[in-house]
């Protein structure tokens, strides 16, 4: 399995972006140097497409399906595609506060930690969908990892679209969400330019 090993707070440099939006609450203290040049069309429709892979922990091969998937579904394509990023169920962890990062909310996915509706899913890619269930699974529940993670995200702003219950360790796909719903800074315009070429 392809795994992205950059140092999180380099690419998030080279990037121009806010380890915020990981979960990362380090900052680097080193400035980007750019020499002087103007960054083509390409350049900037490119750096989106790689902020939103590197945001959402995607490899090229599955981000190029969900545009595809998007681009075939009714609606504004970059929208579709912001959507169906934002409904994986690593990130709907992290979003709940379920994990510190995107990173470990993929990870105790992969570990068999989470049911969906009353089933253990460990697939972080899977899709939710309205009116779905997620829970820490009942064998897990007790464990201090989940305790200190409820410490470091207690403060952490659930989005509108989520209802979380912090003491039962479960939450509600209320609905999907709407790109103003969605705090990340991607412009997906420039990324629907970059793969209709």
């Amino acid at each position: 399995m392809a795994v992205n090993r950059t140092p999180v707070l380099k690419r998030c440099r080279s990037l121009g972006l806010d380890p915020v939006y990981l979960g990362v609450d380090k900052k680097s203290k080193r400035q980007l140097k750019r020499s002087g040049k103007k960054t083509s069309e390409y350049g900037m429709q490119l750096r989106e497409k790689q902020k939103a892979k590197f945001i959402y922990g995607v490899l090229e091969k599955p981000f190029r399906n969900y545009y595809e998937i998007a681009d075939k579904k009714k609606g504004m394509t970059g929208e579709n595609l912001m959507r169906i990023l934002e409904s994986r169920l690593d990130n709907v962890v992290f979003r709940m506060g379920f994990a510190r990062t995107r990173r470990e909310a993929r990870q105790v996915v992969d570990h068999k930690m989470f049911t969906v509706n009353g089933k253990t899913v460990n697939i972080p890619s899977y899709q939710v969908k309205a009116g779905d269930v997620i829970e820490v699974r009942e064998s897990k529940k007790g464990l201090q990892r989940f305790k200190d993670i409820l410490e470091v995200t207690g403060g952490r702003l659930v989005p509108e679209w989520l209802e979380v219950d912090p003491e039962k360790l479960q939450g509600t796909v209320k609905e999907l969400p709407n790109r103003e719903q969605i705090d990340v800074p991607v412009d997906e315009m420039l990324i629907v330019e970059l793969y209709s070429k």
